[in-house]
């Protein structure tokens, strides 16, 4: 009865993700010792866990519907600098600000999405595009508005409290964002039928759609919740450091695919949970900032996040066969 469970357990998709969490964890501790585990060590990879996690959840769950959006990228600068530039620059009210920024993402994420369903171009050539088209944008708007690229912004306190405060002086308040987004999707994902829809369009979208799937719609929505939680992640990002930079962004993009793909995603889409996406996420935040609690040369940080990837990447995929090719015996 125990192996059974066990098997059970190693055969979901958040298994070889969370190993890989704790195999981390276990590496960092032998080698930076408790310090790691203390109040500021723990903070030093959870600030960044989240504000990598709040945008991987949407990203992954784009994965596991067979696509991706890699405009990420200047969307968290885009957030960034549009509330900057309304409430820091013309000093318009914070709210009119936050409506501007979400509302940006819905308008990226619908362009996305209807690029995507309405063409046969792939989502990956798409986003690139957007990438681009949308840094550019933010550039020549900044430096036309504002002269440089560059803004400040001071907000009320209750939006300081709300979205850029230290909670205790070392955590930072969008990790209860996260923990949010977190509840929210896992409900979603894997308590509703709209997480049916998702597996459904990453295993094959045209038996999804002649099975009734909404799958313009869903496509769609997928996309306008990625690009909306990385503008997000921008306002926030602002309003915590007082100023918004128009270069912000761009790591995030291998950062947040990272953090999918060891998180158990796989890249040809169907396959994947938002529980192992977290894993995924804290995992590769232990790597990046963990470097620092050790003795260890700082530039082998990149080595140990590539492999890191390959080796979760080869163990994802031994997960994923073991839940494919289980079959449960007869009585």
């Amino acid at each position: 009865m125990i192996n059974l469970s066990i098997g059970k357990l190693l055969r979901r998709p958040e298994a070889g993700a969370f190993l890989g969490m704790l195999a981390v964890i276990v590496f960092f501790l032998l080698f930076g010792g408790v310090n790691f585990l203390k109040p500021a060590g723990i903070a030093s990879w959870l600030n960044v866990a989240a504000n990598i996690g709040i945008i991987a959840i949407p990203v992954g769950l784009l994965m596991i519907a067979g696509e991706l959006d890699i405009s990420i990228g200047s969307m968290i600068p885009a957030g960034s600098m549009i509330v900057a530039i309304l409430s820091g620059h013309y000093d318009l009210p914070m709210w009119i600000s936050i409506l501007a920024v979400l509302g940006f993402g819905v308008i990226v994420g619908t362009i996305n999405g209807l690029l995507v369903v309405r063409t046969a171009v792939p989502s990956l050539i798409v986003t690139l595009g957007t990438l681009f088209a949308v840094a550019g944008m933010v550039l020549g708007l900044s430096v036309l508005i504002t002269g440089t690229t560059s803004v400040a912004i001071k907000a009320p306190g209750l939006y300081k409290m709300l979205f850029g405060q230290f909670i205790g002086g070392t955590y930072q308040v969008i990790i209860l964002w996260w923990l949010a987004v977190i509840v929210v999707s896992v409900f979603y994902v894997h308590y509703s039928k709209y997480g049916n829809w998702i597996f459904a369009l990453g295993g094959d979208r045209e038996s999804a759609r002649n099975a009734g799937i909404p799958t313009t719609r869903v496509t769609i929505t997928l996309f306008v919740l990625s690009a909306c939680s990385a503008s997000f992640v921008g306002m926030c990002q602002a309003i915590l450091f007082n100023s918004a930079q128009v270069s912000a962004g761009m790591s995030y993009i291998f950062n947040v695919i990272i953090s999918v793909v060891v998180g158990g995603v796989v890249l040809t889409g169907g396959f994947g949970s938002v529980v192992g996406i977290v894993f995924g996420t804290i995992t590769f935040a232990v790597v990046n900032q963990g470097i620092y609690f050790t003795g260890f040369d700082r530039n082998w940080s990149s080595l140990i996040i590539g492999v890191m990837l390959l080796a979760a990447v080869l163990m994802n995929n031994t997960f994923r066969h073991m839940a494919l090719n289980y079959a449960p015996k007869k009585k």
